[in-house]
């Protein structure tokens, strides 16, 4: 008697379950912000397979109109999902300080204005708080996930105080001017690792990851 042996049987099935963890853990991030992307990639597990918007040839510019940081993330992630099928996730965030009733919040990428621009954002925020002694305020971000037509938020918030000139040269948006606390350095002054740790996204993207590994 004879018997045949399915040498690739064994093979096949780890060749499968492969694939299907990696499309299963598949994710579209909804963002054009090269600096973003790289931030979440750092963040995220290799074994969830990360693509921007221009993977997925999206060069739609989308409208941040709500009035909440929740309802931009929330306006990202659908645009997304409705228009691609695809399961996806989106960011908004915001810096807020006490002495400015929470400004610019919601605005923080455009404060200056038209066009968006870092620098003027920040030598902006800095002149409304001159002579200001509150410089207590504290990064925001809400991660808005779709994953089949269900949608989830998590929520990311660090405290810390605006400093009153900029100081160090990573990161961006207004990581020169903001001190975490319990640090003396601003974000700017920190390299990503350090940074990714204890920032308002990393916080909230381990809560994406806990969700998704659930």
């Amino acid at each position: 008697m004879f018997f045949t042996i399915d040498m690739w049987g064994p093979i096949n099935t780890v060749l499968k379950i492969n694939w299907y963890f990696y499309v299963r853990m598949q994710l579209v991030f909804a963002s054009h912000n090269k600096n973003k992307v790289k931030e979440i990639s750092e963040l995220i597990p290799s074994g969830i397979y990360l693509l921007g918007l221009s993977d997925i040839d999206c060069n739609d510019e989308i409208d941040e109109t709500a009035i909440t940081i929740e309802g931009n993330a929330l306006i990202k992630a659908k645009f997304v999902y409705d228009n691609y099928k695809l399961n996806c996730f989106a960011d908004d965030s915001g810096l807020e300080a006490e002495a400015l009733n929470g400004a610019p919040g919601v605005y923080s990428a455009r404060y200056a204005g038209e066009p968006k621009n870092d620098e003027n954002n920040i030598q902006k925020l800095l002149r409304d708080l001159n002579g200001i002694e509150n410089r207590n305020a504290q990064f925001k971000t809400i991660i808005s996930l779709i994953i089949d037509g269900k949608a989830q938020q998590f929520e990311g918030i660090i405290k810390g105080k605006i400093t009153t000139q900029k100081r160090g040269s990573n990161g961006f948006g207004y990581d020169p001017i903001f001190v975490p606390d319990g640090y003396d350095r601003t974000f700017a002054e920190m390299d990503s690792e350090t940074k990714n740790k204890i920032s308002h996204r990393g916080i909230a993207v381990k809560k994406l990851v806990e969700f998704l590994n659930k």
